[in-house]
């Protein structure tokens, strides 16, 4: 009787080379999502000053093997949800209330804003696009 053996060191070789295509690959897949991401976000942004699309920011992490898209304008929230009697499942204020309108320089009554969502909207177009080109990698 013989010995077989498997996995010598071609297979060896071949496995890391597959290996770092893949990862190549898969790093593409995370970068390009991110950015598709922070586009259809953007572009979905109502327009106000410009500050709100440019606040959503990437961040490539891991070395590329994962990414963070960020939206640091601290009133996008209520751009997604909305405010007051208008706020999504009924969260907000359920009666009216008055402030001082710099850009109209006198007092406001308001019931509030609708919801202008850009957020979710654009995180599913991202996903459909990572879950396509991960399936074509087989993963």
């Amino acid at each position: 009787m013989g010995i077989n053996r498997f996995g010598d060191r071609r297979t060896q070789r071949a496995m890391r080379k597959w290996e770092e295509k893949i990862t190549e690959k898969v790093k593409r897949i995370i970068f390009e999502s991110a950015y598709i991401l922070q586009t259809e976000a953007r572009s979905r942004a109502p327009e106000d000053s410009g500050y709100l699309r440019q606040s959503i920011e990437v961040e490539i992490l891991n070395d590329g093997l994962s990414a963070r898209v960020i939206v640091s304008a601290d009133y996008a929230i209520y751009i997604e949800y909305g405010t007051g009697i208008y706020a999504v499942n009924g969260n907000g204020r359920q009666d009216g209330w008055t402030y001082f309108s710099d850009k109209f320089g006198e007092f406001v009554f308001t019931e509030g804003m609708k919801p202008q969502p850009f957020w979710f909207d654009a995180i599913a177009v991202a996903q459909q696009y990572f879950k396509r080109e991960m399936q074509k990698l087989g993963i």
